[in-house]
């Protein structure tokens, strides 16, 4: 992480020291939001004289408040307009009051950049867009956006990465630069929400000869589910030209399924317990059924997965964050949400 020293030497002229600037710089970056236990391990701090006289800059000053709600302890917020505007950051909607599943996750993407430092992050919506359209070439067409319509008579006001989950660049095998997007699993979030955020930047991923992508959640319960819908949805259809496989997959388990074993050969038996691998999930098995069915032709699962001739590499991983939100996940209390 690269952080400007004049964005440091601005916020040091309030009167914070060079690591308590640098940590005030994260937080209003990538959260807005952060409870005690970050601050002390970050600053490897304990609580004490130093903690107090933090917080107290940040009372008298009017740069932070508290809100506390209810289970959930203390958490701070960093709302202050010049602030932000020190380090460039004044746009950030990181400042606004918002609701504890939405500070919930933001804590949670503190926690991954304060325990990943390492990385170059794109930090910010220009910073994004920038990266992609000047750097990599592609037009803003395949970025994942939202539209917002303001006034009656104003023009809707388009955003992207709205999600604002931690983006990097590092080394690649095929490219020089290559991206790591991350999905941030907190609060009452589901994997409906997970595969709707996949299918936001698949226009994105298809554009990129070789991307990472990381499942970062303070529980494993969903993990082997994430692994999953991403190889169902992204790495599969990117990677590999699957149509005529996947077609041939199903002509092999109707088959099976009807048991006519006297018209599938030894290699036919060898791809089916292949190809039942691959090929697991419960979007293969919704278009198998269409397809058994008659609702999807041989022509609609090509059209669906298209012809891939590009070469690609496409990498998932999964991290395991910090224990110790506001209060526990949904997640963590209950499993993993579908």
């Amino acid at each position: 992480m690269n952080i400007a020293p004049a964005h440091l030497e601005a916020l040091q002229t309030f009167g914070y020291t060079e690591e308590e600037a640098r940590f005030l710089y994260i937080v209003a970056t990538h959260s807005g939001y952060f409870v005690a236990r970050q601050f002390l391990s970050f600053t490897g701090a304990h609580w004490g004289k130093r903690t107090t006289t933090f917080w107290t800059k940040l009372h008298i000053l009017r740069h932070a408040r508290i809100e506390r709600f209810p289970k959930s302890g203390v958490v701070y917020h960093l709302f202050s307009r010049r602030l932000y505007r020190q380090i460039e950051r004044e746009n950030l909607r990181n400042r606004r009051t918002h609701e504890l599943e939405f500070i919930k996750r933001r804590l949670a993407m503190l926690d991954f950049v304060l325990a990943n430092q390492e990385h170059r992050y794109l930090e910010t919506e220009p910073d994004k867009v920038g990266f992609f359209r000047q750097t990599l070439g592609l037009d803003t067409r395949h970025l994942p956006y939202r539209m917002y319509l303001g006034h009656p008579r104003s023009r809707p006001t388009m955003r992207y990465f709205v999600d604002k989950f931690p983006i990097f660049v590092s080394e690649g095998v095929l490219l020089s630069q290559v991206v790591t997007f991350t999905y941030i699993h907190e609060g009452l979030s589901s994997m409906e929400d997970f595969t709707h955020h996949l299918k936001e930047y698949m226009p994105l991923f298809r554009e990129l000869s070789e991307f990472r992508f990381l499942y970062a959640s303070r529980t494993d319960a969903c993990f082997h589910k994430a692994s999953e819908i991403f190889h169902s949805f992204v790495k599969i259809p990117l990677e590999e030209d699957i149509a005529d496989q996947l077609l041939h997959y199903f002509r092999v388990q109707r088959a099976w399924d009807e048991r006519q074993y006297g018209t599938l050969t030894d290699a036919d038996l060898l791809f089916r317990s292949q190809a039942r691998f691959r090929f697991y999930g419960g979007r293969f098995q919704a278009f198998f059924r269409g397809w058994k069915s008659g609702r999807f032709t041989d022509n609609a699962i090509r059209q669906e997965f298209g012809d891939n001739t590009r070469k690609r590499i496409v990498t998932f991983g999964t991290y395991l964050l910090k224990p110790g939100g506001p209060e526990a996940s949904e997640s963590e209390e209950n499993g993993c949400r579908t």
